[in-house]
């Protein structure tokens, strides 16, 4: 058995067998408050990888937070091999905001690796890559979907990486999309960087989605075992292979008005299924109305949530398979393995 090595994050050494909560100083604020991040390490005594687990670069998605709380309560954790360091709020002042943003109005996922005296976003992205990325193997971020729109859950990395595709097979969700890598972003820096990123969507901006969270928590423990961080289980269910979506498009609000939404997440759908109806509100006797019909035959992985839309705003996300009835069967079979876990406002330790 090698022992695990001791890492130090702005100074503070953590050792094999400790835990320990780091601030990061990012900066104050224009009323002299200072602004740290808080980052979790525990440190395992046995040797292995370093995974870095993020959540809220963009502020206002929620549900990666309640995802690494409850992932840091999981009784797996005293058995941990290697090192582990979540990080609940990476955007610490979007989340204030209740946005997705930072105070500059710059997206923090486009602005890294950042600097140390660039902007704002450029100087948190900065000390992000050099305190934690740097220090890691491989790397989980969490996201939502956008206010007002929902993700099923799903994995987006850059599938034709075989080490990335193997990762993003272990963490049990039905859907993978072959996602490029995009400039600034984290999984882009992260790949030169040789740290190998995946990244995971589910659900809605500022909302707790219970089907997600779970989703969350039991993906992030099977790629752990996959990664040896974690022993594997002595009673593991069949695990069905996931299906990579060949490529993705939105429909698109034919004119405005209000929606009435008649497919829903994870919905197979043909080309000419009705997805849903636009309302004109102007006549109530006699309204308009405008059919959303899905152009391509897929499942739909993300739709919008407000009924309010304009022409031209995307409504239902569309993922293009192979195998359309294989990957709706398994979309059903993944609701009902997720909704039989524990319940986790009884028993947080059951996960893992």
């Amino acid at each position: 058995m090698i022992k695990n090595k001791a890492l130090s994050i702005n100074g503070q050494r953590i050792n094999p067998g400790e835990r320990k909560v780091v601030h990061l100083p990012v900066a104050k604020l224009y009323t002299h408050v200072n602004l740290d991040i808080p980052v979790q390490v525990i440190c395992g005594k046995t040797a292995g990888p370093t995974l870095f687990i993020s959540a809220a670069i963009h502020g206002d998605e929620l549900n990666g937070v309640e995802i690494t709380r409850r992932l840091i309560k999981s009784s797996a954790m005293a058995h941990l091999r290697g090192t582990l360091i979540v990080v609940p709020v990476v955007n610490i002042f979007g989340i204030i905001q209740h946005s997705r943003y930072l105070p500059d109005r710059r997206d923090l996922n486009r602005s890294f690796p950042g600097s140390a005296r660039g902007s704002l976003a450029a100087r948190l992205a900065h000390i992000f890559i050099e305190e934690i990325v740097k220090q890691s193997d491989y790397g989980i971020d969490l996201h939502t979907g956008a206010i007002h729109r929902s993700n099923l859950p799903q994995i987006r990395a850059n599938l034709d990486d075989p080490e990335t595709l193997e990762l993003a097979q272990a963490f049990e969700v039905p859907v993978l999309i072959n996602s490029n890598l995009r400039d600034g972003s984290l999984r882009q820096v992260a790949d030169e960087l040789g740290v190998t990123v995946i990244l995971y969507e589910a659900g809605e901006a500022l909302r707790f989605d219970e089907l997600s969270i779970r989703s969350g928590v039991r993906g992030i423990l099977s790629v752990m075992r996959k990664l040896k961080m974690l022993s594997a289980t002595k009673s593991a269910s069949h695990k069905s292979e996931p299906f990579v979506a060949r490529s993705s498009s939105w429909e698109r609000a034919p004119d405005s008005g209000i929606l009435r939404t008649i497919a829903g997440l994870g919905a197979r759908v043909k080309v000419g299924d009705l997805l849903g109806v636009i309302s004109d509100p102007s006549d109530l006797f006699d309204p308009t109305e405008h059919e959303v019909r899905a152009e391509n035959s897929g499942l739909i992985i993300g739709k919008t949530n407000i009924p309010l839309v304009n022409e031209g705003d995307a409504l239902f996300h569309i993922a293009r398979f192979e195998d359309i009835k294989e990957v709706a069967a398994s979309v059903e079979a993944f609701q009902s393995s997720v909704d039989r876990l524990p319940n986790p406002l009884f028993d947080d330790q059951t996960l893992g």
